[in-house]
């Protein structure tokens, strides 16, 4: 017999294929793998309740396993790093007992996550209980960066909850002549978390419109009317797409 679902299992899902950066997640950064430093992170945040590598590939159990992390496999054929957590999730249910209610994904490419924005997270959801789908954001001051299709913005209601999210500058500002009108957007952070119900409804869904146009998977839950809700933060996640990148955060850290 189950018991009760309650407490919060961090997925880092951790596939080898990367279009720029194929085997990135084993990049040697200050002499540890690049999960490795994800998953050391994951380790100081004190309102999980356990840590799960989410892998396609062995080479890549190999190498957590030997640093101590737990690992299941999954397919391949995943689009999505919430593909491949939901399948995770499903498997751990099949295989115990106990059981849990909410998830955090973290992604396997930033290595600078903040413990405390992973504990905020999970501390949110087990104190709301209507609250199906959390994320982070944090102010877009850069002028620069607000045009860039690369950084997602996102804009939020008067609750806290997201609006849209889009690679696109948000909102337009009509009135130019009134700076004091201005809205600015928050930039998007890639960390999620989920309430267990909530994820395996999300997957069930097929990619919508404005997910298709955007290529932005977040947009699907809004528009399947799943509320997001946005925990805005001073931290801003540094990730790993390129080798470039990686030099640029192994500086960072050794400095």
């Amino acid at each position: 017999m189950k018991q009760k679902s309650s407490g919060v299992v961090l997925i880092i899902p951790a596939r080898w294929g990367s279009t720029r950066f194929p085997g990135k997640l084993l990049h040697p950064l200050a002499g540890k793998p690049l999960l490795q430093h994800v998953w050391d992170r994951c380790r100081k945040a004190r309102s999980i309740d356990r840590i799960i590598i989410a892998t396609d590939d062995q080479r890549i159990k190999k190498v957590a396993t030997s640093f101590g992390a737990e690992v299941v496999m999954t397919s391949t054929k995943h689009q999505s790093g919430t593909d491949r957590i939901a399948e995770a999730v499903k498997k751990l249910e099949k295989k115990e007992v106990a059981i849990f209610s909410h998830v955090i994904n973290v992604q396997g490419d930033e290595p600078l996550i903040d413990a405390r924005l992973i504990d905020r997270l999970a501390k949110t959801m087990l104190q709301d209980s209507k609250v199906e789908m959390i994320t982070a954001a944090t102010p877009l001051d850069e002028e620069t960066y607000r045009n860039d299709p690369n950084i997602v913005k996102v804009v939020l209601d008067q609750r806290g909850d997201a609006l849209y999210f889009s690679r696109s500058l948000i909102p337009y500002h009509r009135d130019l002549h009134n700076p004091k009108s201005a809205v600015h957007p928050l930039l998007h952070l890639g960390i999620y978390g989920f309430r267990k119900e909530s994820l395996k409804k999300f997957v069930t869904y097929r990619p919508s419109p404005l997910e298709r146009c955007e290529k932005l998977e977040q947009l699907r839950a809004l528009e399947h009317g799943i509320k997001i809700r946005v925990l805005t933060t001073t931290h801003r996640a540094l990730g790993v797409d390129t080798p470039e990148d990686a030099k640029r955060i192994e500086a960072a850290m050794r400095r």
